[in-house]
């Protein structure tokens, strides 16, 4: 991907996340992580470091892209201006201060009061990790499930009610337990490839949805 350059737009999640804190020290290896091929990469500091420049979220057209999600209080301007809130602290020279608290499940709900740290972890925990909230925009981080296993109260962030970046069209990832969702407001492109099934794409031109079986994964 990086030898694509410009013709590639790559946006971080929270895989991407672990791997630069694991590979600056800062957070311990998984026991099912699969990054042992770039940790010993003899480019591995490159592309670290080229990984850690990524946005957050992208914007262009009718079209925006986040790995995860959106809090429902976020317009597209909002949100693309909160995401550079982070990606400027990842790309300054302290960026290693920032990934050492940048883990936490608190706070869980936004606010526009909120401030330093508690502000940004906020920020990467919607756009990273965001599956679910309540009708006050709480994210219930802790929940993988499908949508029909969730809480009571609890929805998908896109169906949020008022959802204020609705009027244009967000394509993510990231919850591969809702699998492929294609709607006006909404594209969920996450068919769950790690567990087997398909890899998806889809060309924004025309909307056609491109998919490949993908091997056997690991088990749920």
């Amino acid at each position: 991907m990086r030898s694509l350059g410009d013709a590639a737009v790559v946006l971080l999640g929270n895989h991407d996340l672990h791997l630069i804190c694991v590979a600056e020290g800062v957070e311990k290896r998984k026991k099912r992580d699969t990054i042992d091929d770039v940790l010993a990469a003899p480019d591995r500091d490159e592309l670290v470091a080229w990984l850690r420049q990524r946005p957050l979220m992208h914007s262009e057209g009718a079209y925006s892209a986040v790995h995860a999600g959106l809090v429902p209080q976020w317009t597209i301007e909002k949100a693309l201006q909160l995401a550079h809130e982070v990606e400027t602290r990842l790309r300054a020279p302290d960026y290693r201060r920032f990934l050492e608290r940048m883990y936490g499940n608190l706070p869980d709900r936004w606010s526009d009061e909120l401030s330093g740290m508690d502000r940004l972890r906020a920020i990467v925990n919607a756009m990273t990790r965001l599956r679910v909230c309540d009708a006050t925009g709480r994210m219930a981080l802790s929940f993988t499930g499908e949508p029909g296993d969730a809480a009571e109260g609890l929805v998908p962030w896109f169906e949020a009610k008022g959802r204020a970046s609705a009027g244009r069209t967000v394509v993510f990832g990231h919850w591969s337990a809702l699998g492929l969702v294609v709607r006006p407001d909404a594209v969920a492109l996450d068919s769950g490839c790690v567990w087997g099934r398909s890899l998806s794409a889809m060309r924004l031109d025309d909307r056609r949805l491109f998919q490949v079986r993908c091997p056997p994964g690991r088990e749920e």
